[in-house]
């Protein structure tokens, strides 16, 4: 199930970004991962995925699954960085995955290099990144997890600037053939 809402925003005295918002509802541990895979396969040289989502939301899951569709070589080496803040994967692209959760300020995000990572040529994925908010880039993808059952989720998505919104309109286009 979709729900768009494409918003331009091109006057001269609102310089904020095209955005693009989806919903995708998985009902399953596999739709998710599904999900991940063809979003891995989607993402391009210095794109951020900013995760928000509850503990036990599948941020982590989501995580690896992004990771296997830029083929990470050992996807369950993919595990959730929150003690060590900052995990690096080798991959199509290289994967930075960050976890902010036991992050006190925005300021300690920055201080892991964020600004430098984001433009390394690689992926950044931000487990918690509404505790980091200020710190995210005003072009982004976001996605809100929110758990709807045992093993369903559904994906509020937000694309802001035109490569991410060409990047949402395609996995929205996949979503609806695959009928998620």
């Amino acid at each position: 199930m979709f729900r768009f809402n494409r918003q331009s925003n091109h006057s001269p005295i609102n310089m904020s970004p095209l955005t693009l918002t989806g919903s995708f509802s998985l009902s399953s541990l596999g739709d998710t991962e599904a999900f991940g895979r063809r979003l891995g396969k989607l993402l391009f040289p210095n794109a951020v995925v900013a995760m928000i989502g509850g503990l036990g939301a599948g941020k982590t899951h989501l995580s690896r699954a992004i990771a296997e569709g830029l083929e990470v070589r050992n996807p369950m080496a993919v595990t959730s960085p929150t003690f060590v803040l900052i995990q690096e994967y080798p991959a199509r692209l290289p994967i930075f995955h960050f976890d902010a959760y036991r992050l006190a300020t925005t300021t300690d995000f920055l201080e892991l290099g964020a600004y430098e990572y984001y433009t390394m040529g690689g992926v950044c994925l931000i487990e918690w990144a509404d505790r980091v908010g200020d710190a995210m880039p005003t072009e982004r993808l976001e996605l809100v997890l929110t758990t709807t059952g045992e093993e369903s989720r559904q994906i509020n998505a937000t694309a802001s600037g035109e490569e991410y919104v060409r990047l949402l309109t395609d996995m929205i286009a996949i979503g609806t053939r695959n009928g998620l």
